[in-house]
């Protein structure tokens, strides 16, 4: 056993990362709600992720053009989403200027996530990709057109009520 002094307030618990992770849960959880059984009404989804994290697979030309985030919009025009607890990954069929493309994003990669219908986002720290590398090899797909505009993402932290 080891002999640690521990200051007051000083946890050896990560708790803040396994809330971190439990809300990224929520995200995996409405993607694979979405996967099984399609969006609802009017819900939508916008998902921001590190284009530059390990796993990551995107076309070249829209890693090339978002070098470190990007954010997708899953609304009318997405096909064959699907979620791989298994090996921690989404992927999803969407158009860029016309021309088809897969995308595979791991969960870790996520670094927001919304559904601007309800007003509900979530936003979440994802490790440096030097940090991250150890992981997964970077996969890349064939380049594609542009991308369409990207959406605003919508934060929790002005709704989490201050701590003294």
């Amino acid at each position: 056993m080891m002999n640690e002094t521990i200051t007051p307030g000083e946890s050896l618990l990560p708790y803040s990362d396994w809330a971190e992770e439990a809300l990224r849960a929520v995200a995996v959880e409405a993607l694979d709600h979405a996967a099984r059984s399609g969006l609802p009404g009017e819900h939508h989804f916008y998902v921001t992720f590190r284009t530059d994290y390990p796993g990551v697979a995107i076309p070249g030309h829209l890693k090339a053009r978002y070098p470190q985030e990007m954010t997708i919009v899953l609304q009318h025009k997405f096909w064959d989403l699907k979620v791989d607890r298994g090996a921690g990954t989404v992927s999803v069929g969407l158009s860029f200027g016309g021309v088809p493309a897969t995308l595979v994003v791991p969960f870790k990669a996520m670094t927001a996530f919304a559904d601007p219908h309800v007003r509900f986002g979530l936003r979440f720290s994802t490790p440096e990709p030097a940090a991250a590398a150890a992981l997964a090899p970077v996969a890349e797909a064939a380049a594609m057109p542009e991308e369409a505009p990207q959406p605003q993402v919508v934060s929790l932290d002005a709704f989490r009520r201050k701590r003294d």
